[in-house]
């Protein structure tokens, strides 16, 4: 059973290491009812072949706010994020942009939206340096001819509105940086773009202690701007650290979504391997929320009913 998440999720918090626990009340005041996520999707299923790698996904992504998308290898983490980013059409449900159905036909559609997606290649060219890495594809001409001036200054704002004070020249090659400075490369020409939704994908993943920090803190400015932040992680404690909502994804289906405050590690754990999780259900607001069971329930597609409450555990059956 997937149920729907809330997007009644609260202000983004003021940036500080959380210690929550499933118990404890949302931290943040909450969002008006009526505010319209950035992004939505309802009943979002994909197959490839026989193997449903998306079942029935409900998902809310406000603006402004971090959400993590977690699951163990072969959840559809992946899936789920190229289906947001226009590479995959889902087989049926519905997307919906600003309250707007839309069609992400390609990526190209997606980035017209305002969409943007750093995966864990980061798609740079080491050969280039970074301005022209954060305007490949889309150069700044005058004349006819490369407009550089025009390019350098841009990209040098861009990178200080966002604290990127750590790289030596923007006309370094990209090769030369390290990985958190990589990073930050990469989600600034996402900015530059004026992009509406970042998403990352692991973009924590090999990195030292230093440069995770760099990028955590990049994270945070971007949904201080109200950009909306979608992050792929296997690090948990990070996760608890920088997102407001987690979503947790078992076997192709979403096993609960709401506040991080209403989680704890442990918690997720259990919900990522075995798609439920006995201390969530105990918790009394938990208990109230928690889905009816799967043969008894309705779907939750736009005209389906809504589970009511910020945490919404489900009961994903194996396949």
């Amino acid at each position: 059973m997937v149920t729907t998440p809330s997007a009644d999720d609260g202000a983004r918090p003021a940036p500080a290491v959380r210690a929550p626990s499933p118990a404890a009340p949302a931290s943040t005041p909450a969002a008006p009812a009526d505010s319209e996520p950035l992004l939505r999707l309802r009943g979002i299923g994909k197959n490839f072949g026989p193997v449903r790698a998306l079942i029935d996904i409900d998902l809310d992504i406000p603006a402004g706010l971090v959400t993590a998308i977690v699951g163990d290898n072969g959840a559809g983490k992946s899936t789920l994020i190229k289906t947001m980013s226009g590479i995959w059409q889902p087989e049926h449900g519905q997307i919906f942009w600003t309250g707007k159905p839309v069609h992400l036909h390609s990526p190209r559609d997606a980035a017209a939206l305002g969409i943007a997606t750093v995966y864990q290649d980061l798609a740079l060219c080491d050969n280039l340096d970074i301005v022209q890495n954060m305007y490949l594809g889309r150069e700044s001409l005058q004349h006819w001819l490369l407009n550089e001036d025009d390019m350098e200054i841009t990209a040098k704002r861009t990178l200080s509105d966002l604290h990127v004070m750590t790289v030596r020249s923007i006309r370094q090659p990209v090769g030369s940086l390290s990985g958190g400075q990589r990073q930050a490369v990469a989600v600034a020409r996402a900015v530059m773009q004026e992009a509406k939704l970042v998403i990352m994908d692991e973009p924590t993943a090999a990195l030292g202690v230093t440069q995770t920090r760099v990028v955590l803190d990049l994270i945070g400015r971007l949904a201080s701007r109200n950009i909306a932040v979608v992050v792929i992680s296997h690090n948990l404690n990070e996760v608890m650290s920088i997102a407001d909502r987690v979503a947790v994804l078992y076997l192709g289906q979403l096993a609960a979504v709401g506040p991080t405050a209403r989680f704890d590690t442990q918690v997720i754990v259990d919900l990522m391997t075995t798609g439920t999780s006995a201390r969530l259900a105990a918790e009394p607001t938990a208990a109230a929320e928690t889905a009816p069971p799967a043969e008894q329930a309705q779907p939750d597609g736009p005209g389906g009913p809504a589970v009511p409450g910020d945490v919404s555990p489900g009961s994903p059956s194996e396949h």
